[in-house]
């Protein structure tokens, strides 16, 4: 079906990955706030990615089960990282984080120097392929989210400790990273909750999937109407969305 140039053939499992990824994100995006460690989605995002490239590299078929298990395989190891430092030194754990993420984002660089397809596989990997998502890959994220919704509600991840915490990020992050991209999984995790600081409980988390969900859907319509890259369309969109939000008077 399409209406001019909005294909919604093309839209529509889109449209489907990107509210798979938010029913994680967003209650993961509260902790992370509440945690004050911002930058370990992007981080374990970026390790993921970097698990991706490696796999790459080494001839693995793309997009087949080797890929996927060094990927989760590699954001494992990060949360396992993580942990480590979370215990030893938590004072310095942000700053970490962020030297952990340069240092993936630069291993993966290397990687590719000689790859002559090594610019279009990272932006891939950065911007996403969200339009191109296909039903096969939408059954593994539907699955994968189900799982993790279900642990998140019953608190299973915390039974764990901190990495209970980590590890999922690490399978959430994998689960989506090769499908929406690493900019994508960042700020479907830290805009929406950020939008709804002012709020709490059941509220704040309505209205965080709301804003996640109308900037999807208007990104994506935006992207197909105005013809431009759908993953930082999208992201544009939930920024002003969150600050329309945030700016918005609070009734008592």
């Amino acid at each position: 079906m399409t209406l001019g140039p909005l294909d919604f053939g093309i839209l529509w499992p889109a449209l489907v990955a990107g509210l798979l990824v938010l029913v994680t994100h967003v209650p993961l995006g509260a902790q992370v706030l509440d945690r004050g460690i911002v930058f370990i989605d992007l981080a374990i995002a970026q390790i993921a990615a970097l698990g991706v490239i490696a796999a790459d590299a080494i001839g693995l078929p793309e997009h087949g089960l080797a890929v996927q298990a060094a990927a989760v395989g590699a954001a494992l190891l990060g949360a396992a990282l993580l942990t480590w430092t979370e215990r030893r030194v938590a004072r310095y754990q942000e700053a970490l984080i962020g030297v952990l993420f340069v240092l993936a984002a630069c291993a993966g660089i290397l990687l590719l120097a000689h790859n002559p397809r090594g610019g279009e596989h990272l932006k891939d990997l950065l911007a996403g392929q969200i339009l191109w998502v296909g039903p096969r890959q939408l059954l593994v994220l539907g699955a994968v989210t189900a799982v993790l919704a279900l642990a998140l509600a019953l608190g299973w991840t915390r039974r764990l400790g901190a990495f209970g915490f980590y590890g999922a990020f690490a399978v959430a992050v994998t689960a989506s990273v090769q499908l929406v991209g690493v900019y994508l999984v960042f700020t479907s995790l830290i805009v929406p909750a950020l939008a709804t600081l002012r709020w709490e409980g059941r509220k704040r988390l309505a209205l965080a999937y709301g804003v996640g969900a109308l900037g999807y859907a208007v990104g994506l319509a935006l992207s197909a109407l105005w013809d431009l890259p759908s993953g930082p369309t999208i992201v544009c969109v939930l920024a002003i969305l969150a600050l329309v939000l945030s700016l918005k008077p609070q009734r008592a």
